[in-house]
């Protein structure tokens, strides 16, 4: 028998005031007007979505402090590629950041962006002839700070951030780990070796640099255990940003080890930032490792969202008044 339309006339209905709503008249975007201030601003955004987890972001990494307990940034290589460095060593310099853990891409173009104000070369232009990734300089520096890093539990990150501030570089304000290493908070680099143009060069070691790497491997480990509540139940913030597969596997991995150390780490709120979403970091950050509720994620392009970010947590940690 040939199909027929159903029949709507029977239908059970009922009334809109009788239904639960996801939106509301009274939170709805504000019109702030010319000239208003950042707070202003942000406290006329729609509270929904990605505007609700970035407000809960700031809260949360702004309870953290207040409770001395840890922040802790894991960066990709685009946030610096994309000139965020600065924001990353502001927060750094005003205390809301507390620990970073960076690839080896990421401390590649930090260094090179302060030691010659320009990073980032064009791939397909050199890949076809050889020519990616065979500066000399930057091979050279990185040979010498895992010489240095592997020694006396020093560590790849504190090697990289004592050599760059003692040559004084021209752009040193734009570093990330100078920054780190004036401020006396750990800045640790978590090589995958191939995965560097340094890695091609023969002056660079492998051996030192993964001995270097592993050290601060076990710093991030430290890292993440001040993460554990405080006495009043306050847990620190791990934010991963722009890092798709090494930082977030790192992260779970020092979760691990943290926990079976004995630490508690169920207070603990971890946020995910990137242009878009990947599987490792939703499920190796904002995931598994946190209690239902404490994993936030806000997709945006570094350059728009970084800036947000940190006039939010700017406006949230002034003094009332």
């Amino acid at each position: 028998m040939p199909l027929r339309p159903l029949d709507l006339s029977r239908l059970s209905t009922f009334s809109i005031r009788e239904r639960s709503h996801k939106v509301e008249s009274a939170r709805v975007a504000g019109l702030p007007p010319p000239g208003a201030s950042f707070a202003e601003w942000l406290a006329a955004c729609p509270p929904y979505l990605g505007i609700e987890n970035l407000v809960a972001a700031v809260e949360a990494m702004v309870k953290a402090r207040r409770a001395s307990r840890g922040v802790a940034w894991a960066l990709g290589a685009h946030v610096v590629k994309v000139g965020c460095g600065p924001i990353v060593a502001d927060l750094i310099r005003r205390g809301v950041i507390t620990a970073v853990a960076m690839n080896g891409a990421t401390a590649i173009h930090d260094y090179e962006l302060a030691m010659f104000g320009a990073t980032s070369e064009e791939v397909g232009d050199t890949i076809r002839d050889g020519r990616f990734g065979m500066v000399r300089e930057t091979a050279d520096f990185f040979a010498e700070a895992a010489r240095q890093g592997a020694q006396h539990d020093r560590g790849l990150g504190a090697a990289c951030g004592d050599l760059l501030r003692d040559v004084k570089p021209p752009h040193a304000d734009v570093s990330i780990l100078i920054a780190a290493r004036q401020a006396g908070i750990p800045a640790t680099v978590h090589v995958a070796i191939g995965t560097d143009t340094i890695h091609m060069h023969p002056q660079v070691d492998a051996a030192p640099l993964g001995a270097a790497s592993g050290i601060d491997f076990r710093l991030a480990c430290a890292a993440v255990a001040e993460l554990a509540a405080a006495g009043d139940k306050t847990g620190g913030v791990w934010c991963n940003v722009g890092s798709a597969v090494i930082l977030p596997e790192v992260f779970l991995k020092a979760v691990s080890v943290v926990r079976n150390l004995g630490h508690d780490l169920d207070a603990m709120t971890t946020v995910n930032l990137d242009m878009q979403r990947h599987y490792r970091p939703r499920q190796n950050v904002i995931g598994r490792p946190v209690s239902a509720g404490r994993g936030l994620e806000i997709i945006g392009q570094h350059e728009i969202l970084l800036p947000l970010l940190r006039q939010a947590i700017i406006e949230c940690m002034a003094p009332a008044g």
